[in-house]
C-alpha cells in the first residue's frame, strides 16, 4: 500500500508541474500580445504624427511670410537668367484629354493643347496631383504665369517654403491678375533646365499690350529661368507679362 501511495503522490506532482508551465505560457503568452500590442499602438501613433506634422510645419513655416510682399520672397531677380522670348504656334488648336503633344521647349510656353484648361482656383501642385502638360499650356493662352520648380528644387524645403507662400499670396479666383500656377517639372517631361537652373517662368504673350488678338503671328512664348525662388523676378515678370497680353485673356 506504501508504494501505491506513493507512485500516486509523483503522479499528482507531473500534473502540477504540467499545469504550472501551462499556466506560465498562457501568462508569458498575454504578455507577449501585450508588447505586440502595445508596439503596434506605438507605431500607429508614429505614423499619425507623421503625417500630422508635415502640414503643421507648412503652416508654420508659412506664417513668416504673410506680412511679406511676393518681391520680398526668396533671393533677388539676380538670380535669374534675361527673358528669352520664341514665336509662338498652336492658338486654338486642341487635342483630346487623352492624346500627348511633343513639346520641345523645358517647359512649353505655347502650343496645341487640350480642350479645357485647369482650375482657377488651385495654385500649387506637386508630382503627385499635377495636370497633364497639355492642360496646363490651355491655362498659359488664358493669360497664366506658371512657376515650374525642377526636381531639385521640389527636394528643397526652403524653396518649396518660399514657392508655397507666392502661391498663397496669390490665391483667389475673382481676379484675372491672379491667374498663376506653380507646378512641378519632372525629369519624364522632357529635357531639363538649362544647368544650374532650378525654376522657370512661363508666359504666352499675344505680342504685347497693344497688338490685337487677331495678329496671330505676333504671338510670342516667354520664359525666364532662375537658379532659385525669386519673388522679385516673379512679380517683375507678371507686371510686364500680365493676363492681357495672351491670345485668349478673357478665358479663365
Amino acid at each position: 500500500m506504501a508504494k501505491s501511495k506513493k507512485v500516486s503522490s509523483k503522479k499528482v506532482s507531473r500534473h502540477e508541474v504540467a499545469d504550472k508551465l501551462r499556466s506560465d505560457q498562457k501568462r508569458a503568452d498575454k504578455r507577449q500580445g501585450a508588447v505586440i500590442i502595445g508596439v503596434c499602438a506605438l507605431v500607429a501613433l508614429v505614423i499619425v504624427g507623421l503625417a500630422a506634422y508635415q502640414p503643421i510645419k507648412n503652416w508654420w513655416d508659412l506664417r513668416a511670410y504673410e506680412d511679406v510682399a511676393i518681391a520680398d520672397i526668396g533671393a533677388s531677380k539676380s538670380v535669374c537668367q534675361d527673358i528669352i522670348t520664341k514665336k509662338a504656334d498652336g492658338n486654338q488648336q486642341h487635342v483630346k484629354a487623352d492624346v500627348d503633344v511633343d513639346y520641345t521647349d523645358a517647359p512649353p510656353a505655347f502650343g496645341t493643347h487640350e480642350e479645357y484648361p485647369d482650375e482657377m482656383d488651385r495654385k500649387l501642385y506637386t508630382k503627385d496631383d499635377r495636370p497633364r502638360l497639355e492642360k496646363l499650356v490651355h491655362n498659359l493662352e488664358h493669360g497664366y504665369t506658371i512657376l515650374w520648380y525642377d526636381e531639385t528644387a521640389a527636394d528643397d524645403n526652403d524653396m518649396m517654403t518660399e514657392i508655397r507662400a507666392i502661391a498663397t499670396k496669390l490665391k483667389g479666383t475673382s481676379n484675372p491678375r491672379l491667374k498663376f500656377k506653380a507646378v512641378p517639372w519632372l525629369s519624364s517631361d522632357g529635357k531639363a533646365f538649362p544647368d544650374g537652373q532650378h525654376i522657370a517662368l512661363t508666359h504666352w504673350s499675344k505680342g504685347g499690350h497693344d497688338v490685337p488678338v487677331s495678329q496671330v503671328e505676333k504671338q510670342v512664348g516667354v520664359w525666364q529661368y532662375c537658379s532659385d525662388v525669386s519673388g522679385e523676378a516673379l512679380d517683375s515678370f507678371m507686371k510686364q507679362y500680365d493676363f492681357f497680353d495672351s491670345p485668349e485673356p478673357r478665358g479663365m
